[in-house]
């Protein structure tokens, strides 16, 4: 093992492996130098905690000559089998190292052994990546080398991981926080918040078709179910319609108790108004198909549930907005005014899909007209469209 090729790599690390644009172009570039070096390694693998509604971790796997797969693992892998039985489990409950040599019939504990032993491993060795802040996640290294490997390569892999690690965090955190942010705020609003638009009153102007939701009944079911029972269908609800939202290209904005509010962007400069609306009302009637299909059972009812949604038009102010330190990534406007209270008509109206005049107008067919309402705030009277496939609601 080449002591000062190994120190050059560390360095390198330590530096930000500026030569490797991704993680994983920093782990192919990482291995192919320990080999050039003289580390015998096979099989590769960084496992790290993350903080995800869907997933608890990501791992990356590199083998020679492949491109590195990436992975998730969600929240039931901790008690599966495979997990429980697993070098990794005791790494990243304990912060040991475990070491796993073929030839061991201890080693036989561990399934995965018994697999690499297959692909002619000959040694295995799960070392932490122990983070700053306490946080213990987790590498793997094989090697087909015959005896496995030495006492020299093993001190020169526990001398890379405190560098492994302090890369491992830094760009953990910055995708932890973009995961965050696209969660709680969005994908577009999140990049926007990266780029550095965090002062308050930091603004732009957007033109979008505009999505406002509500749940029917809702202050009546929250009254009579328990409210852990409340917030699962709220979750299954918000399901039925976030899916066809994002699949055709919106962004849920805000979730205000069972309402939601989601936008798509319309470039002007392109014309594509008329794709665009189409889109949406195409999430509608996907969303409308979903909530009529969820059926929730309570003891021996089975709960349905009915839901309005007001499709407009037109330019949103979207930007920071609070007060104080706490500030709110949203957007503002009379075109989202108007859609709160064509929400309201289509509540009245025993609608589910409603529609400005403006946003009828551009996604044209399949309206009919359901006439003019006074709106609070507004001037002039507004027309309102319903699908014409929708009978009223009763």
């Amino acid at each position: 093992m080449n002591v000062s090729e190994l120190q050059k790599i560390i360095d390198w690390m330590v530096d930000g492996a500026r030569s490797a644009i991704t993680p994983s172009q920093m782990m192919v570039e990482c291995c192919e130098r320990l080999i050039q070096a003289g580390l015998p390694l096979w099989r590769v693998g960084v496992f790290l905690r993350t903080l995800h509604p869907d997933f608890y971790g990501i791992s990356f796997i590199w083998k020679p000559g492949a491109e590195v797969r990436i992975g998730t693992v969600d929240f039931s892998f901790l008690d599966s089998p495979e997990f429980q039985n697993s070098p990794m489990m005791i790494v990243f409950q304990q912060g040991l190292e475990v070491r796993a040599h073929a030839n061991d019939p201890a080693s036989t504990r561990f399934p995965i052994i018994e697999d690499l032993r297959a692909e002619g491993v000959t040694d295995y060795i799960a070392l932490p990546l122990m983070f700053m802040d306490g946080a213990i996640n987790a590498s793997s290294w094989t090697t087909k080398q015959p005896g496995g490997f030495t006492d020299k390569q093993l001190g020169a892999l526990r001398a890379l991981t405190p560098a492994l690690a302090r890369y491992c965090e830094i760009v953990q955190s910055r995708r932890i926080a973009t995961m965050l942010l696209d969660t709680y705020v969005g994908n577009r609003a999140g990049e926007r918040i990266m780029g550095g638009q965090i002062r308050r009153g930091h603004t732009e102007t957007m033109h979008a078709a505009i999505w406002l939701s509500d749940l029917r009944g809702f202050t009546a079911l929250s009254d009579r179910l328990p409210a852990e029972t409340v917030v699962d269908i709220l979750n299954h609800y918000f399901d039925c319609q976030v899916a066809a939202i994002r699949e055709h290209g919106g962004e849920v904005l805000k979730y205000m108790g069972d309402g939601l509010l989601a936008v798509f962007p319309i470039d002007e400069y392109v014309g594509d108004d008329q794709k665009v609306c189409s889109r949406v009302l195409e999430a509608a009637r996907e969303s409308r198909a979903s909530v009529d299909a969820l059926h929730y059972p309570i003891g021996d009812n089975i709960e349905r549930f009915r839901f309005g949604v007001a499709l407009h038009v037109g330019d949103i102010l979207y930007g920071n907005i609070g007060g104080g330190n706490r500030l709110d990534f949203t957007c503002i406007g009379p075109a989202i005014n108007l859609a709160a209270r064509l929400e309201k008509i289509a509540s009245r109206l025993h609608r589910t899909v409603v529609a400005s005049e403006g946003f009828a107008g551009i996604c044209s067919g399949g309206w009919s007209d359901l006439g003019e309402f006074p709106i609070a705030g507004f001037s002039k009277a507004q027309r309102v469209f319903g699908l014409g496939d929708e009978a009223p609601a009763n």
